[in-house]
């Protein structure tokens, strides 16, 4: 569909949309670590001050017992992934000139 117009115009669209795409993932990205880093902030307060016990033995058995978990759940879907990689790859491939529009567009928009 999009290849009916000129290259001008893939170029200016795919711009448009990868400037717009980078400069809401940097909003999100600064609030998503402001938050975390302020969470972990207002805890190590709590902690220091003595309202908060935070038994670091147990986070450290969780973090450790998640980390399995997370690694037998991504053995399981590397052919899910390797599926979509490779249709994101044909896709690319197809429309190279407004995917490169929307790299340049996406690197602007992260910034500004």
């Amino acid at each position: 569909m999009v290849e009916k117009y000129s290259v001008a115009t893939q170029i200016v669209m795919g711009g448009v949309t990868g400037w717009c795409a980078g400069f809401l993932f940097q909003k999100v990205g600064k609030l998503a670590a402001t938050a975390v880093g302020g969470g972990f902030l207002l805890l190590q307060v709590a902690s220091h001050s003595g309202y908060v016990q935070i038994d670091w033995k147990r986070v450290e058995k969780d973090v450790n017992k998640a980390k399995r978990q997370i690694k037998k759940r991504a053995n399981k879907a590397a052919p899910e992934i390797n599926n979509i990689i490779e249709e994101a790859t044909d896709f690319i491939k197809q429309n190279i000139v407004i995917s490169s529009g929307f790299v340049g567009g996406f690197l602007l928009g992260l910034a500004s």
